[in-house]
């Protein structure tokens, strides 16, 4: 690829980036939004968590030692981090500190 086309596909890329966070404020800065986006900004951070959730115990074998107990300390940490301090951020990001450090360590 040339310089040109580089500086192209960069330039192409920040518009668009750009328009993506600029949407939300155009189209709704002036009105109440939709029905459906007010769902969705309700529900979609639980169900990021149960995907999550599922994700991470669709391999696991609970015959075979350690019985899964990694990965459902992990998500017990992260309930528990998310009931004291109420944010989905900090409690997954929390939670898979805590499971990464128990893989790595145990």
């Amino acid at each position: 690829m040339s310089s040109l086309e580089i500086y192209l596909a960069i330039l192409v890329m920040a518009v668009v980036n750009y328009f993506t966070r600029v949407f939300p404020f155009i189209f709704f800065i002036k009105k109440e939004p939709p029905l459906y986006i007010i769902f969705i900004e309700k529900y979609f951070p639980p169900v990021i968590m149960m995907i999550l959730i599922v994700y991470t115990l669709k391999d696991i074998d609970f015959k075979i030692y350690p019985y899964g107990f990694k990965e459902l300390l992990g998500i017990c940490v992260t309930a528990f981090l998310h009931l004291s301090i109420k944010n989905y951020l900090i409690s997954i990001f929390g939670g898979t500190i805590f499971y990464m450090a128990l893989v790595q360590y145990l």
